[in-house]
């Protein structure tokens, strides 16, 4: 978490040298968004402190088990360490999250990628009205 609050933070003070720093060419426009993603980001407050908006995207327990399952991992997950582990500990954190931050938006995992991405992105175009300047001629 260290790691993502030094970027996060870099990205804030100067988002264009942020940019630049990664060979990334920034754009026109004075109007930045981050988009911070993580399992655990909410869990970790100086981390959630810095969001202006939240979206989690939930899935059932048997639809995680067998992306889970397709996943290959090394070394790979011993027998029973979803159901053991895994599984368990998702839900304890999920707990401390709704608890601990408010203003969530959970979003259908099942749902295509373009939906998804389409009911973020007018969210986000809402809540950034009120930040665009309009120039006048």
């Amino acid at each position: 978490m260290d790691t993502m609050m030094s970027d996060v933070d870099s990205w804030r003070r100067d988002p264009v040298q942020f940019l630049r720093q990664r060979s990334l060419k920034p754009s026109d426009e004075q109007l930045f968004v981050l988009i911070v993603e993580g399992f655990l980001i909410f869990n970790y407050r100086p981390l959630n402190l810095l969001f202006d908006k939240r979206y989690f995207m939930e899935i059932p327990y048997d639809v995680c088990k067998r992306r889970r399952s397709l996943r290959v991992y090394t070394p790979p997950d011993p027998p029973g360490y979803f159901d053991g582990h895994v599984w368990p500990m998702y839900l304890k954190n999920r707990i401390e999250m709704e608890d601990s931050t408010p203003g969530i938006v959970f979003l259908d995992g099942q749902k295509p990628k373009e939906e998804l991405l389409s009911g973020v992105r007018d969210d986000l175009q809402h809540s950034l009205m009120g930040f665009v300047v309009f120039k006048c001629p």
